[in-house]
């Protein structure tokens, strides 16, 4: 029995149902690790995580277990065992599952036995429990096999310790979300290490898949909690660990602590990555946004020249009569500095064109949100006119704190193919653009110096759709409206929870009112990234008609 083993951690992106490229990539990693014993992939990765519905279709399921068959063959000659994650069929029923690969044939395979089914994950509609697993065997040594939820509870890793395994390998598909990364390791890794004596690889995948996004960070433990390996955050990585046996059993040698993203770098390069897979898998040439000399889109355009390049990103400012010298301005400089395609579009005469049309439907009335918002609606349709016509995908630059209260026009603000920034609220999206003014993200493409201008960081926010128009006229000022919306929606207060904190009653109560009134445009607006606890769409479900008030 060695006294030491080489297993190498293949943190790499998937392409959720191209079965024959993410086999492809298992082979390359499997490749550049042949002094290897042992090389790791993620949950489901040969599949790609999550697969939703996509994992119902008998021929998905056919066709990847023809494909390990032929992964487990190519194992027959010199090179690394291998630890694939993909679906099985077991006595007619679906688990998620992993399989050792060996010596030309499936070695083992080990079944997911804790399914989640919260927030994001809706494993138990897809898949059947397995057995609690018992470890396997490589090169003489136990191996227990841990699958994603499974190592969020005490019951499985106990259960393989007190079977005889001697390492813990854990694969996962665990999504980002803010500080995410902390709770994986002091929270969940090192108390199942200190809580069986037995040290932990810990394998999570990177990269963009719709709603979310992954942002690897893989790392190992000992068996007293300390931390032997870090890999990159945000970045594809293939990397071989060393182990040793000793007198206590076995330990992971100390390699290299790469440092993890700070904030708010986790959350910029959340939206860079998961903006890039989005275009890339759907086959777009890159996108087009408007450009209104606001935060929102000017931070909108800085992502999306960071994860696509600025020769794939195409600015357009709509000005009506209602937009200031100043937004033009703003609009041109962040173009610039951007080093974007930019254009100038502006929209009186669809405007007018319009107001000549409902002249007789609006006669006797007066002039209020319905003019207002045409203007963005116009600006939605020229933009979806530029996308129909030339390929790249119209972005939403739309923010949490106007998704929540309606503040941002269906059909017009809210139109697009992706919304990056649906799950920041306005507060966040400053601070983003202010340290993207003094940060290049490591992952990112864009250019280095200050990209939002000043103007657009220090003046009131505003849509510009009559005379004099500030946000904070039909609004609570964003420092006192987010807070209340973190209130209630991430943590589901109540309206007397917040005023006992010292928010004013009737601002609260409108504020609720509002987040609740604007359900129904939620469901129809574009996806965007997750980064919180309770992002619209994968984890808070809210019905549309309702009459449930908390105060």
């Amino acid at each position: 029995m060695p006294d030491t083993l080489k297993i190498t951690l293949a943190q790499l992106n998937q392409s959720v149902g191209d079965i024959p490229a993410n086999a492809a990539a298992i082979l390359a990693a499997r490749d550049a690790a042949k002094g290897s014993d042992l090389v790791v992939f993620p949950e489901l990765h040969l599949i790609g995580y999550p697969p939703e519905d996509l994992i119902l279709k008998p021929a998905l399921i056919e066709r990847a277990a023809a494909e390990l068959q032929q992964l487990a063959e190519s194992t027959a000659g010199d090179g690394p065992a291998m630890l694939v994650g993909s679906a099985f069929v077991l006595d007619g029923a679906l688990h998620n599952g992993v399989a050792l690969l060996d010596q030309g044939k499936v070695a083992a395979v080990r079944l997911k036995h804790e399914l989640p089914n919260y927030g994001t994950f809706d494993e138990m509609r897809l898949f059947q429990p397995g057995p609690l697993p018992e470890p396997i065997i490589l090169r003489g040594t136990m191996i227990g096999v841990p699958v994603g939820e499974d190592i969020w509870r005490y019951e499985v890793c106990r259960h393989l310790a007190d079977f005889g395994a001697e390492i813990l390998i854990s694969i996962n598909g665990s999504p980002y979300e803010i500080n995410k990364e902390a709770l994986r390791i002091e929270g969940v890794a090192k108390r199942r290490a200190v809580d069986t004596g037995l040290p932990l690889a810990y394998l999570n995948r990177v990269g963009g898949q719709d709603e979310l996004v992954f942002d690897g960070g893989s790392f190992a433990v000992n068996g007293d909690g300390a931390l032997a390996v870090q890999l990159r955050d945000w970045e594809e990585q293939v990397v071989e660990t060393r182990w040793t046996k000793t007198a206590k059993g076995w330990r992971c040698d100390r390699g290299a602590l790469e440092p993890l993203a700070q904030h708010p770098e986790d959350i910029y390069s959340a939206m860079v990555l998961a903006l890039r897979d989005y275009v890339k898998r759907n086959g777009f040439p890159g996108v087009v946004l408007g450009l209104s000399g606001g935060v929102d889109s000017a931070t909108c355009a800085a992502i999306a020249v960071d994860a696509l390049g600025a020769d794939r990103v195409w600015g357009v400012m709509m000005p009506s009569r209602f937009t200031s010298e100043q937004s033009l301005d703003d609009a041109a400089a962040c173009a610039r500095a951007l080093g974007i395609r930019y254009t100038e579009m502006p929209i009186g005469a669809a405007v007018d064109g319009f107001d000549a049309m409902l002249g007789e439907a609006f006669e006797g009335t007066q002039r209020d949100l319905a003019e207002e918002n045409l203007q963005s609606r116009v600006r939605g349709a020229g933009l979806m006119a530029l996308s129909n016509k030339f390929g790249p995908m119209l972005l939403a630059t739309a923010n949490k704190s106007e998704l929540s209260v309606g503040y941002a026009a269906i059909y017009g603000a809210m139109a697009g193919g992706y919304a990056p920034l649906k799950d920041a609220y306005k507060s966040t999206v400053y601070a983003l653009a202010r340290w993207r003014n003094g940060q290049v993200p490591r992952i990112g493409l864009g250019p280095g110096g200050p990209l939002v201008p000043d103007g657009v960081l220090t003046r009131d926010p505003s849509a510009e759709l009559y005379d004099g128009q500030r946000d904070c006229d039909s609004l609570p000022p964003y420092d006192v409206l987010d807070p209340i919306l973190v209130g209630l929606v991430e943590h589901d207060k109540s309206v007397a929870q917040l005023v006992n904190e010292g928010f004013e009653h009737g601002v609260v109560r409108h504020v609720e009112f509002l987040l609740h009134r604007a359900e129904y445009k939620r469901r129809q607006s574009p996806p965007g990234v997750k980064l919180t606890a309770r992002n619209f769409g994968r984890d808070r479900r809210y019905p549309i008609t309702h009459a449930f008030r908390s105060g």
